[in-house]
């Protein structure tokens, strides 16, 4: 078997982190039982760690307009395009999970036009593919089949802003060579 790909930039030490990005690693440890890599690489940069968390957070965490299923709908499906192997892995597995459906992240990420997914969803995947791939294409003739699906301006801008923002999480994740835990693979793909 060939070896891992080692991290690009040196992993931190829990112990050496600030307190406050320290607690929030072992918070999400506790809560999954191990911690996703993203929180050790992105923690080499404390300031930027703090930015993108909060930035991830009122973006994905939020109630109201898109379902957290969607919102990870659209991180699978950009991620895929653009080869980021943690992102697929890892949201694939909060994806499986928020949707309650085994196949859907596997689904999404190879071709979402062809998932077990609702025509709105699938003009929300093309929508942000097209932000995520083409921003500078992007006319008001997209935003208006949005609303021709039902969306609000508050869920367009959703959609731009997870697809635009995941861009940025994928290079990041692609150059620093980050990988997906093992615990990734498995979560979310049997029925409980």
């Amino acid at each position: 078997m060939p070896s891992p790909i080692a991290p690009r930039f040196p992993l931190p030490a829990l112990a050496e982190l600030p307190a406050d990005i320290r607690d929030r690693i072992l918070a999400v440890q506790e809560k999954s039982g191990f911690v996703p890599n993203v929180f050790l690489t992105l923690a080499y940069r404390p300031d930027e760690f703090r930015a993108f968390f909060a930035y991830h957070d009122a973006l994905m965490e939020k109630d109201g307009g898109l379902t957290k299923a969607e919102r990870e709908m659209i991180v699978v499906a950009t991620s895929a395009a653009n080869q980021c192997h943690y992102c697929v892995i890892a949201h694939g597995a909060i994806l499986r999970i928020r949707a309650k459906n085994p196949q859907i992240a596997d689904q999404i990420a190879v071709n979402y036009r062809k998932a077990d997914i609702t025509a709105r969803q699938t003009a929300m995947l093309d929508f942000a593919m097209k932000v995520s791939r083409s921003a500078e294409t992007v006319a008001s003739k997209d935003m208006d089949e949005l609303s021709r699906h039902g969306f609000s301006d508050d869920e367009i801008w959703d959609i731009t802003a997870i697809a635009a923002f995941f861009a940025l999480s994928n290079r990041l994740a692609n150059v620093t060579a980050m990988r997906p835990n093992d615990e990734f693979y498995l979560m979310g793909r049997l029925p409980k």
